[in-house]
């Protein structure tokens, strides 16, 4: 029979590590975000449109972003919930 004693048990233990993103990390909900969206930060502003498409600002998210209120901005434009799809 083997005894293996504490040190063994820990040497056994898995080990956690760190994740690094690659890439932009899209910024957290915050007092600068507007409440009615969920996911990347929707700023507020006087019109936030979808990075990319045709709107003009002056402030723009990169989504996709969920509606969790109004749709002040009118980022969901077929009304499924989700803005700034493509």
């Amino acid at each position: 029979m083997v005894t293996i004693g504490f040190a063994g048990v820990l040497a056994c233990a898995p080990v956690a590590h760190a994740v690094t993103p690659i890439g932009p990390v899209p910024l957290q909900q915050g007092s600068d975000c507007d409440p009615n969206y969920s996911g990347p930060c929707v700023p507020i502003a006087s019109d936030v449109d979808c990075a990319g498409g045709s709107g003009n600002g002056p402030a723009y998210v990169q989504g996709p972003v969920t509606v969790v209120g109004n749709d002040i901005y009118d980022l969901d434009r077929d009304g499924n919930g989700t803005g700034c799809e493509s």
